[in-house]
């Protein structure tokens, strides 16, 4: 079976990485890809990815069986309705399901409805209203962009003045909408389910580090790193989630005339309460995939062709329970902010001698032998290891081996988990 991958990032070279290894592919195309996708099959930049004839004819001339989109914009653009009107398999949902990640409103709305647990919230169109809200409730709290923002819309404000300004700063582009909600506090888990309209099944926890410094300091980013799999999630606490979260989700989304197919992201608040929904990504992660893939020991190309075709019943996806994985995101300098391109990477190659080591590329392009920097997230330095400790002692060992003085990352990665495990946890 030939398969197309649709995106260029980190996540995407773990997809590739994952997908290739799989019997049932016999070529696997990335569009448009990066120069670590393209070591896992044959990269397609001149396929222009928003032209959904133009991908649906590439799939037709190429005899391309199964389509995974890696990203949300091509989700929420409706990437996979087109493909599935032509009879072209494509993993993800339709753009009507994909408002569970296009729409913060739109899940607030359907957790309302639904009983689903998450924070209190409430939905803005105008700028007077939401700061009369703000002035009701005060700080701290919570203010997000209605739409996509590639993990940077959200604004954890500990003032009111911090609040207004994130407020003022979203409203200044016309046509926006606003969620602000609770503050929730405890510590935050990804939780990941593989859904085929009507059935889910969890296929694996993580923990991702959004803040761009160390100590979760500086503004938030599309993640900094990330450690799989979660240890404070424990097996009541999973399913509780699926109990609570992704069972009425689906539920509700069937309702309403849009059944959820693809891969549910749950971004977790573990409260006193209990686990309550931050909010719904409707992909694989980044960095999570990073950390997810290397630990999966099951064939990824058939559960995904099951939940295309709508039945996930006994269909299963394992992954080692025994060893975690931990990925550091090497980031160009002035991340999240303006970053300049073109640094020469060297390294890489040295870094990923073990073969417990991955470096995911994201952020990158080559120029003859040279890998340059080419984005704000650059590299995912990923390890495996016995335990979280021993997966971020090989993850840091391995950057050392990466020579770009131009490149930064976190030092502090998996810290939470590597202090339970230091008190006598374990994975």
């Amino acid at each position: 079976m030939n398969i197309l991958l649709i995106g260029s990032g980190g996540r995407e070279h773990a997809l590739a990485y994952a997908l290739s290894k799989s019997p049932l592919c016999s070529r696997l195309f990335t569009a448009p890809g990066n120069p670590g996708t393209q070591r896992h099959g044959e990269n397609r930049p001149d396929l222009a990815v928003t032209d959904h004839a133009a991908v649906r004819a590439f799939c037709e001339q190429n005899g391309v069986g199964l389509v995974v989109v890696g990203p949300e914009a091509p989700l929420v653009a409706g990437l996979v309705d087109d493909l599935s009107a032509a009879g072209i398999r494509a993993f993800g949902p339709t753009r009507a399901a994909a408002q569970l990640e296009g729409s913060k409103g739109f899940t607030k709305d359907l957790c309302a409805e639904y009983g689903i647990p998450t924070a209190a919230f409430a939905r803005f169109r105008a700028l007077e209203p939401a700061l009369a809200y703000l002035r009701e409730k005060g700080a701290p709290i919570v203010v997000k962009a209605d739409g996509l923002a590639a993990g940077k819309g959200v604004t954890v404000a500990e003032t009111a003045d911090q609040a207004e300004a994130a407020i003022r700063a979203l409203f200044a582009e016309p046509g926006t909408e606003i969620v602000i909600e609770e503050c929730m506090t405890g510590e935050e888990a990804s939780f990941f389910a593989l859904c085929d309209g009507t059935r889910a099944i969890a296929i694996g926890t993580a923990q991702d580090h959004k803040r761009v410094f160390d100590g979760d300091r500086g503004p938030n980013t599309g993640g900094m790193g990330a450690y799989s799999p979660a240890t404070i999630v424990t097996p009541a606490i999973a399913r509780t989630v699926m109990d609570t979260i992704i069972a009425p989700t689906l539920r509700g989304m069937r309702a309403r005339g849009m059944p959820f197919t693809g891969i549910l992201y749950a971004g977790l608040m573990l409260t006193e309460a209990g686990p309550k929904l931050i909010e719904y990504n409707t992909r694989f992660g980044d960095p999570e995939a990073q950390v997810l893939m290397p630990r999966l020991a099951s064939d990824l190309v058939p559960a995904l062709l099951s939940a295309c075709d709508g039945d996930l019943s006994g269909v299963s996806l394992e992954f080692d329970e025994h060893r975690a994985a931990l990925t550091v995101v090497m980031a160009a300098a002035g991340y999240p902010g303006t970053v300049v391109r073109g640094s020469t990477i060297r390294g890489v190659a040295e870094a990923e001698a073990s073969d417990a080591v991955f470096v995911f590329q994201a952020g990158t392009r080559s120029e003859g032998d040279k890998l340059l920097a080419d984005g704000g997230r650059v590299l995912a330095v990923t390890a495996l290891g016995d335990s979280v400790m021993e997966a971020q002692a090989r993850a840091y060992a391995a950057i050392a081996r990466i020579d770009w003085p131009e490149g930064f990352c976190r030092r502090d990665i998996g810290r939470r988990a590597v202090a339970r495990e230091v008190a006598g946890g374990g994975i």
